[in-house]
This record gives structure tokens, C-alpha cells and sequence, in this order.
């Protein structure tokens, strides 16, 4: 493990004598190969320097005084370095600089700023943010903890210490230490970005370091269930309950185009008759806060009138936890014989590109019952199938029937 390297050196000004002849005694101090000049306010003649030694040559009285006040700062600086390095974790020239000349502003950290800001996002849950969106800023945090740790073993930094080399260094760490994708690795650079942006909004942080950093979005192929792949698992039987009630929630959400978490707070009174004479799902997404309409599909009102008046509370199916569907939704694709990965969310994308585009469902509405703010993001949850675009031009090429050439 590297360790700090800390260094006083003390010179005089050679090149520079005052009308005495005299010339000043500069402290030099480094941390890490990075210099800080200090002057010591203290003046003697060139000839009486002992540039090896570095301190003063002789035995008078103003020798020893001289040679006696440099030690002094020595032993100042000293006590200042561990004072900074114990309290912070982590200790610059400037730092030491700032400390011995009184410099006594309170020095804001990045653990303080970013736990004010993980407090502040956690009032917002339920609100404008949801508990799982809070847990990712949480989660990010303590990556950034750990980062700092082992890249730097510092357990925080002053935020005017955070270079455009902390970001590129902590964006290494996580696709390195956690091998994570290059989309996984741009939000937690975005959450990140959120937490600087707080501290240049609040007058903590002078330089951007995020200026000059670029990173994008990749864009992914996103699975989906075809509808043949649909109606092999809509038609299984299954042996075991369990997998029988995952299997309806999973179907259901690929007729609704729910998110997991926006399917396990619903209950009764989102169920409502609308304009129509139609039942309509009418929630509001936890992610985002949008609100979300969604007609009733047949294959999903049959699934809610089969788990109809079971549960309390006003709970209309079995949920469980996520990670226990995603599981069991892996047993169900291998006894449908379906050789996917299934989580969860692929409803969503289904519902995206099986249900509705796939079948001529305008992209405005899609964005919509999916409570998408724009349809850019539409865009990237659902694509068009092939199935889609035969049917497309098949219906041109009738159209275009009577035009010969």
C-alpha cells in the first residue's frame, strides 16, 4: 500500500538581498512530489547559509535564534500534517500550507456533502423519488467510499481536491473492480454528477471536474417474448402453485406493460371504470411519478378475476420479492422450453414490442400507457419486429396492386 511522503525543506532566496544584504529563508514543503512555498519571514546573509544543512552555519546568539525559530515550524507543520491527515484521511501541501498561515475555513468533504444529499434524497421518496432509485443512489455511495479506499486509502476528500482525475480514476474502478457494462457504469457516473452539481449549486466546489468528461449511453438489443413464446407459457400447465402464480403475474405484466415495482403497490381502487365502460389500470409509476392508464386486456382480466377477493388490503395478486420471481421465472422458461434469460422487466419490453408495436399500436400510446416522459425512451424499451415490418409491406404491396411498370 502506498504510503504519504511528507518533506520540510528549508533555503534561502539566492538571487534576491534586502538594503541589510540579507536575503530571505523560504520552507518548502511536499506531500506526494507536490511542493508548497512558504516564507518564513526570516533574513540572513547569503555567506552564513548552509545550503546542505539547511539552516544556518555558526554559533552566535542570532545563529541559534534563527536556527531555533526553523525548527519551531518544523515541529508546527509536522503537528499540522497529522492534524489534517487524521481528520480527513487525507492531507495536500496546500492543505498544510493553509493550516500553518490560519487559514481556518471549515474544509467541506465529499462523504459530508454526499451523506446531505443521500438525507435529502431519502425525503423525496415517496414523492418525486422512489425507495428503489434511492437505494441506487445509496448503493453508489458506498462504491465511492470504497473506491477512495483503495485507489487512494483515504476515507474522504475535500471537495476542492476533487480533480477531472478522481472521475476518470473512479470510473476505471467500477469497470474494473465490478465489471460493470458501459450503461451500468453511465448511471453511476450520473448519480455521481448529481452529487458534484450539489456541491457547485451551494458554492463548495469552484471547478467543475466533470468538464471535459464525456461518456454515453450504448445502445442495447433488448429481449422480448415472441407471441409464440408467450402462448407456450401462457398454455403450461404447471404442478407447483408457485410457479403457477408467477407465471400469472409475469403474464399479467406483459399484457400492462408494468414495472415490477409499480405492479407490487397495486391494488383495488386502481382499478377503475373509465370513459369507455372499460376497466383501466390508473396508477402512477414509483420511478418517475407519471401517471399511468392502461386498459384491461382480456388475458389480463382473466388473471385478476382467477386471484379475485384472495388478499388483504386491497391486494389483487400473489407478489413476491423480485428476486425470488426472477428465479422462479428461470425454472418456467427452462419447463417451457423457452431459451431465454427471463426476468421480470422482459414483460415490460413484451408488452413494448409483442403486444403493441408489433401490432400497429401507435408509438404515442405505447409511450404513454408505459409512463414514459418522451418517446426517445420509447424507443429504446420497444423495437419493431420483423413479423411487423412483412405485415407493413404486405399491406403496401396491395396497396400498391393496380401499379404496374
Amino acid at each position: 500500500m502506498k504510503k504519504n511522503t511528507f518533506k520540510i525543506l528549508f533555503h534561502i532566496r539566492g538571487n534576491y538581498t534586502n538594503k541589510d544584504g540579507k536575503s530571505p529563508i523560504i520552507v518548502r514543503i511536499a506531500v506526494n512530489g507536490e511542493y508548497e512555498r512558504i516564507n518564513s519571514t526570516l533574513y540572513i546573509e547569503p555567506e552564513l547559509w548552509d545550503v546542505k544543512a539547511g539552516k544556518a552555519k555558526g554559533r552566535s546568539a542570532k545563529i541559534l535564534e534563527i536556527n531555533k525559530r526553523l525548527e519551531d515550524m518544523r515541529v508546527v507543520l509536522k503537528e499540522h500534517y497529522y492534524d489534517i491527515l487524521n481528520r480527513h484521511g487525507y492531507v495536500t501541501a496546500e492543505l498544510v500550507k493553509n493550516a500553518f498561515a490560519g487559514v481556518t475555513a471549515k474544509e467541506e468533504s465529499l462523504v459530508n456533502l454526499y451523506l446531505q444529499h443521500l438525507d435529502d434524497t431519502k425525503k423525496l421518496v415517496g414523492l418525486s423519488k422512489a425507495d428503489p432509485t434511492y437505494k441506487k443512489y445509496e448503493r453508489m455511495y458506498r462504491r465511492v467510499v470504497e473506491f477512495m479506499k483503495k485507489k487512494y486509502n483515504i476515507t474522504d476528500i475535500p471537495l476542492r481536491e476533487i480533480k477531472p482525475t478522481f472521475i476518470t480514476d473512479l470510473e476505471f474502478f467500477l469497470r474494473t473492480e465490478y465489471n460493470y457494462s458501459q450503461n451500468t457504469v453511465y448511471k453511476c457516473m450520473k448519480f455521481f454528477k448529481q452529487v458534484i452539481n450539489k456541491g457547485i449549486r451551494a458554492g463548495l466546489i469552484y471547478v467543475d471536474p466533470f468538464n471535459g468528461y464525456r461518456i454515453s449511453v450504448e445502445r442495447v438489443d433488448r429481449g422480448f417474448l415472441s407471441e409464440e413464446e408467450l402462448t407456450k407459457m401462457m398454455d403450461k400447465e404447471f404442478a407447483s402453485k408457485r410457479l403457477e402464480q408467477v407465471r400469472d403475474i409475469f403474464i399479467f405484466a406483459c399484457f400492462t406493460g408494468l414495472a415490477y415495482i409499480d405492479l407490487a403497490h397495486l391494488r383495488v381502487d386502481n382499478i377503475q371504470k373509465m370513459f369507455d365502460g372499460r376497466l383501466w389500470i390508473v396508477t402512477h409509476r414509483q420511478k418517475t411519478n407519471t401517471k399511468v392508464t392502461v386498459p384491461l386486456l382480456p388475458p389480463a382480466l382473466k388473471i385478476l378475476k382467477k386471484y379475485e377477493g384472495q388478499f388483504l388490503d386491497g391486494q389483487i395478486l400473489p407478489i413476491i420479492t423480485n428476486q425470488k420471481m426472477n428465479c422462479y421465472l428461470k425454472e418456467i422458461a427452462d419447463i417451457c422450453g423457452i431459451n431465454k434469460n427471463i426476468t421480470f422487466h422482459l414483460a415490460r419490453h413484451t408488452f413494448a414490442t409483442t403486444m403493441t408495436l408489433g401490432k400497429g399500436v401507435p408509438i404515442e400510446s405505447v409511450s404513454k400507457m408505459l409512463g414514459h416522459t418522451n418517446i426517445q425512451t420509447t424507443q429504446i424499451y420497444a423495437r419493431i419486429t420483423n413479423e411487423k415490418i412483412s405485415h407493413d409491406m404486405e399491406n403496401l404491396a396491395k396497396n400498391l396492386g393496380n401499379l404496374d411498370f
